[in-house]
C-alpha cells in the first residue's frame, strides 16, 4: 500500500505510519488551489431525492434528535431487511441487521472484531485505501490478490494460494472500487468455494450494489449455497441516494456474528444520525424507478467520460458498475499514474485518483487511473472539454 505520506510523526503508533495522508486528501487539495474539477473523490455534486431530505428535515422538526438505539432504529433495521429480499431474495432478520457510521465504520469494525493480531485477511488489489487501515489496526497481514486490466479478472489458483493456515477471513468489494467492476456469478462462486472449504469468514463491501450497467446485475456472495453463515455484508445509504455526508450504514449477518461486531462498534461511534436514520427508511422504500433511474444517469456519464478519454489517446478499461472509470496514461508517454495525476491539474484544470496507491504491487497499477464521473453532465462536458488539452 503506497498511500501518500506526510512526516513521519513520532507520537503516532509505527502500524498507521504508512496511512498519514490518503491520496484523496492530496488531490482533493490540489483540486482546490488550482480550481480544477475534481474528478478524484467520489461523491455527487447534487443533493439526493427531495423526499429523503425532506423526511430528514421532517425527522428534525419532530424532534428524533437524541441517541437513537445503538443498533439502529427498529424501522431501519426493517427496512434494510426488507431491502435484501425485495431485491435479492434473502431473507434478513431485523434483529441481524446493525446500523453504523457510514459503510466505513462497519468494515472497521467486522475487521477489529474478527481478526486476531497476526491472523491474515486476503484482499483483491487495487483495493480501497482504508482495508489496509483497517487490517493493520486490528494487527492483521494483509495478502493481496492482484485484479488483472483490462478486464480486472482474478487467478482463481493465486486467490488458493494467499489462502494459509493463518488466513482468518477474505474481503470482497463488487462493484468494485476502484475499477468498475462487478464481480461474475462465476468469481464468486469460486470465492464462496474456497470460503467453504478452508472454513474462512467472508467480508463483503457492496456500497455501490444499485449503480451496475450494460445488463450487469450485483450478486451478494451471501446468496450463495452455504455463504450466509459465514458472509458479513455490509452496504449504505450514502452512494445510493447521493448523500455521502449523512454517513448511515449498515451490516447484516448471523446473529453470533453480528453481536460480535456489534460489541466493538458500540465502543467507536455507539450510535449516530437519528433524524438521518429515519430519512433512510424512506430512502430504502422509494419505488423501482428510482434505482433504475439512478443506474441510467451515471452509465450515460460514463459513457460520456470514457469517450472523453479515448478522443485524447488514453487506453480506457471496461467499467460495468460504481462511479468510477480507470484508464491507462501509458500512450501520452507517462511512466507513472501519480506524475500524471499531479500534472493534470496545471495542464488541463482536472483532477483524477492514481491507482497505484491502491495496490501492494506497484507494477500492476502503475499507470492506471481513475476518473469519477458522479458529477453533474455539465461539469464532465466540461472536464472533457479541458481534457482535449492534453492532444492540443
Amino acid at each position: 500500500m503506497n498511500t501518500v505520506l506526510s512526516d513521519r510523526n513520532p507520537h503516532l503508533v509505527s502500524r498507521m505510519h504508512g496511512h498519514q495522508l490518503s491520496i484523496f486528501a492530496e488531490m482533493s487539495t490540489l483540486a482546490t488551489e488550482t480550481g480544477a474539477i475534481n474528478l478524484g473523490q467520489g461523491f455527487p455534486d447534487t443533493d439526493g431525492p427531495a423526499a429523503v431530505t425532506a423526511a430528514a428535515i421532517q425527522a428534525i422538526q419532530d424532534g428524533f434528535n437524541q441517541y437513537p438505539p445503538d443498533r439502529g432504529i427498529p424501522e431501519l433495521r426493517q427496512a434494510v431487511a426488507d431491502h435484501q429480499e425485495r431485491f435479492y431474495g434473502q431473507l434478513v432478520d431485523p434483529d441481524d441487521v446493525m446500523v453504523s457510521t457510514g459503510a466505513s465504520e462497519a468494515l472497521g469494525s467486522t475487521v477489529m472484531a474478527l481478526v486476531e493480531p497476526g491472523e491474515e485477511v486476503v484482499v483483491f488489489e487495487p483495493y480501497f485505501d482504508l482495508y489496509a487501515a483497517v487490517i493493520e489496526l486490528a494487527g492483521g497481514v494483509r495478502r493481496s490478490v492482484t485484479l488483472h486490466a483490462p478486464d480486472y479478472s482474478f487467478d482463481p489458483a493465486e486467490l488458493e494460494a494467499a489462502i494459509n493456515p493463518s488466513t482468518r477471513l477474505i474481503m470482497v468489494n463488487t462493484p468494485h472500487n476502484p475499477t468498475g467492476k462487478v464481480f461474475s456469478e462465476g468469481e464468486l462462486g469460486e470465492i464462496a468455494r474456497l470460503a467453504i472449504a478452508h472454513d474462512l469468514l467472508v467480508v463483503t463491501d457492496e456500497v455501490y450494489e444499485h449503480m451496475t450497467y450494460d445488463g450487469t446485475r450485483h450478486i451478494p456472495l451471501a446468496t450463495f449455497p452455504g455463504m450466509a453463515e459465514r458472509t458479513v455484508t455490509i452496504s449504505s445509504g450514502g452512494k445510493t441516494f447521493g448523500l455521502t455526508g449523512w454517513k448511515v450504514g449498515w451490516a447484516h449477518a448471523p446473529t453470533d456474528l453480528i453481536r460480535a461486531v456489534h460489541t466493538v462498534k458500540q465502543h467507536l461511534s455507539f450510535t449516530s444520525g437519528a433524524p438521518f436514520q429515519r430519512a433512510m427508511v424512506t430512502a430504502l422504500n422509494l419505488g423501482d424507478d428510482y434505482f433504475a433511474e439512478l443506474a441510467a444517469d451515471l452509465c450515460a456519464k460514463r459513457d460520456l467520460v470514457v469517450e472523453g478519454l479515448s478522443s485524447v489517446g488514453l487506453k480506457v478499461y471496461p467499467a460495468s458498475g460504481t462511479y468510477y472509470v480507470t484508464a491507462d496514461v501509458g500512450p501520452l508517454g507517462y511512466e507513472d499514474g501519480m506524475d500524471f495525476c499531479r500534472d493534470l491539474p496545471g495542464r488541463c484544470g482536472v483532477v483524477a485518483v492514481p491507482n497505484r496507491v491502491f495496490y501492494d504491487n506497484e507494477s500492476a497499477g502503475r499507470t492506471i487511473v481513475r476518473f469519477a464521473y458522479c458529477k453533474r453532465f455539465e461539469v464532465l462536458h466540461e472536464a472533457v472539454d479541458r481534457m482535449s488539452r492534453l492532444v492540443a
